[in-house]
């Protein structure tokens, strides 16, 4: 049977014995009957504190909604926003921590906050000398195929941290591995891992209920298509957000669908079909603004390969509209959203999509020679 690593507490319980505890997890961290993991602990160990990540414990901030610390009114635990002023847990908030503890979905994309919370968690752990346990979960779009450009540190923000590829194709728990070895970080590291797990599985195939990790990823679909669309979110052209589904949903008032989709159908990418739609954003960009667009409609999860197709999607969107733009930097001097979505600034330089996708097979298969070392799940046909 297949079990999340919060439902293996009982084999680890030695671990949190005369331990305070302290929780970084959001309404993801659950076991199979949705009992959370702040309740689980709560029950078997001493709960000392609570820490929340983007979109907060309860999942009920929009993305980019900075968070103050606060008391959970159902525990009555202090909880310290890691999305605020702080990323990394102070040695104040780690006051009386013994252990510190991770349970939090992730969508296994490289630009999803929540990995680097993660990070910055464990580096503050090895700081204060505390341990450092990660509840393991399955990567949704399976823990095999791996997809993407490496990201250059000179582009390193908290949508990525690392020279990851955009799909990488681990579990958080063995992200957590890696990061602790390959970057040395260097913490005192447990994972507690599941069981019965086949990495080639995707979410739908696992038996376990989805929980929106944040509140535009709504259904596991999404997550497959936040690896291709994402990138619109350092551009003038809306990702879905506002709408009921976000990033399957791409958009904006002077946009050519039928002149994409034709483009798109020569490109015969594999896995997903286009049409045309028509959205008005309930908010975010293009807020109340009729826009046309495309939905992207996944056909077949093995066969799709999403970043090739959001970079060619991209390129093509850029090449035929005249009003496309990137976002300007948040800060003068910094780098735009797009080179930090990206990892790189190839998105905005008049490279031939010829080029990109040949970086792109390229580095995948870097890092997949790389990523194997790290699997704690045996690999089965």
């Amino acid at each position: 049977m297949f079990k999340v690593g919060i439902e293996n507490l009982d084999q680890h319980l030695a671990l949190f014995n005369h331990k305070r505890v302290g929780l970084i997890t959001n309404p993801t961290g659950v076991d199979r009957n949705l009992k959370s993991t702040i309740d689980i602990l709560q029950e078997q160990t001493t709960l000392a504190v609570l820490f929340a990540p983007e979109h907060g414990v309860r999942g009920d901030l929009q993305a980019g909604v900075r968070l103050d610390n606060y008391v959970d009114e159902k525990t009555g635990v202090m909880v310290y926003s890691l999305y605020g002023q702080n990323k990394k847990p102070t040695k104040e908030m780690l006051a009386g921590v013994d252990l510190l503890c991770f349970d939090i979905q992730d969508v296994g994309a490289r630009y999803y906050t929540y990995l680097y919370t993660m990070a910055y968690a464990m580096m503050a752990a090895k700081e204060n000398n505390i341990p450092f346990v990660v509840f393991d979960r399955p990567n949704p779009v399976n823990g095999i195929t791996v997809e993407g450009t490496i990201l250059d540190l000179e582009y390193r923000s908290f949508v990525g941290y690392y020279p990851l590829v955009q799909r990488y194709g681990l579990t958080i728990g063995e992200l957590a591995v890696l990061f602790n070895e390959l970057y040395e970080i260097n913490c005192d590291l447990t994972v507690v891992k599941m069981t019965g797990y086949d990495r080639h599985l995707d979410y739908d195939a696992l038996g376990f209920p989805w929980i929106l990790p944040s509140p535009n990823l709504p259904t596991v679909e999404s997550t497959y298509h936040y690896l291709a669309t994402c990138y619109y979110e350092g551009t003038n052209v809306s990702e879905g957000r506002g709408t009921t589904k976000p990033f399957s949903f791409v958009g904006a008032p002077w946009f050519n669908s039928q002149a994409v989709i034709e483009r798109l159908n020569k490109e015969e990418l594999k896995g997903v079909q286009f049409r045309p739609v028509y959205f008005t954003p309930t908010f975010s960009k293009h807020q109340g603004e009729l826009c046309e667009g495309i939905e992207l409609i996944l056909t077949d999860k093995k066969m799709y390969e999403p970043v090739k197709t959001g970079l060619t999607l991209l390129h093509i969107v850029k090449e035929i509209h005249e009003e496309f733009a990137f976002i300007k930097p948040f800060k003068e001097g910094h780098h735009p959203m797009i080179d930090l979505l990206t990892g790189d600034n190839y998105n905005r330089l008049e490279m031939p999509l010829s080029e990109k996708l040949k970086r792109l097979k390229k580095d995948t298969e870097t890092f997949r020679t790389l990523k194997e070392r790290y699997h704690l799940y045996e690999t089965t046909t």
